[in-house]
């Protein structure tokens, strides 16, 4: 069954889609079946795949509101070499609409259950902010990944979002889990974000990840060509970082699995 993962930050502008568009193609280069949801109303996650979001016909809107099978939403992206669930700005109706429906917080993880068997894995871009479609998202959802800058507010944000995980857990959720901490648009030339780094590492130990995003050029350039970085240009110091945390997810992977077959045996 594929593993369902939650990319998430309250906090905008951390690199979340970037992370979930580039980590779902690295993935794909490692011979994983992916499939990306895109839960955010931006749809820039489906632009950043090569599908645009202006023709689309069905979208997770019509998913979560009941109205198509997920099997009738989902396209692959030749660009990326994946599937995904695409978007557009439809879906934000849908955050009224759930409000009113049986089983709100429980639509993305029912139509899943339909699908998670041909995947390794299943990343979900979440919109920053804590609604009812992130909500779907945390629930639906084993692990969570969160991308963040190491700045001033990274841990008072940080700090929220924790508390939200642990509600979730608490309530709707109970195997929800921090997949991993992700430091994006790092530069180690800023003290501050050494400074921070060494904090997150202090308080998460092994849930940060060892790979760390720099600031690249060219990965900021590649949404706008409809491309993952490694399909615009695979040399560049961002395709080479996602590749490795692509990498680093799938040996702790295998590791927690040995481990937990060991443990039944």
């Amino acid at each position: 069954m594929g593993k369902i993962l939650a990319v998430t930050n309250q906090k905008g502008g951390v690199g979340k889609t970037t992370s979930c568009v580039n980590l779902s193609a690295s993935l794909v280069a490692t011979k994983r079946r992916v499939l990306l949801i895109d839960l955010d109303p931006q749809g820039n996650a489906t632009m950043g795949s090569g599908v645009n979001k202006h023709d689309l016909e069905l979208s997770s809107y019509h998913v979560l509101t009941g109205r198509s099978a997920i099997d009738d939403v989902i396209v692959h992206s030749d660009e990326a070499g994946y599937d995904i669930l695409p978007t557009n700005s439809d879906l934000t109706a849908a955050e009224v609409e759930l409000m009113n429906l049986k089983g709100k917080e429980i639509r993305l993880r029912d139509a899943l259950k339909q699908v998670q068997g041909r995947y390794d894995f299943i990343m979900i871009d979440c919109p920053p902010s804590l609604n009812m479609l992130t909500l779907n998202a945390l629930v639906a959802a084993e692990g969570v990944i969160i991308p963040m800058q190491c700045e001033y507010y990274a841990l008072e944000g940080l700090t929220a979002l924790m508390e939200t995980i642990t509600g979730i857990r608490q309530t709707l959720n109970p195997g929800l889990h921090i997949e991993g901490l992700l430091r994006t648009m790092y530069d180690p030339r800023i003290g501050l974000t050494n400074e921070v780094s060494r904090q997150l590492i202090s308080h998460f130990g092994d849930q940060v990840y060892r790979t760390v995003i720099p600031r690249n050029v060219r990965l900021a350039e590649a949404p706008s060509h409809g491309k993952p970085v490694l399909a615009y240009d695979k040399n560049s110091r961002g395709a080479i970082a996602y590749l490795a945390l692509a990498g680093e997810m799938i040996r702790r992977h295998d590791i927690k699995f040995k481990t937990q077959r060991e443990a039944v045996s």
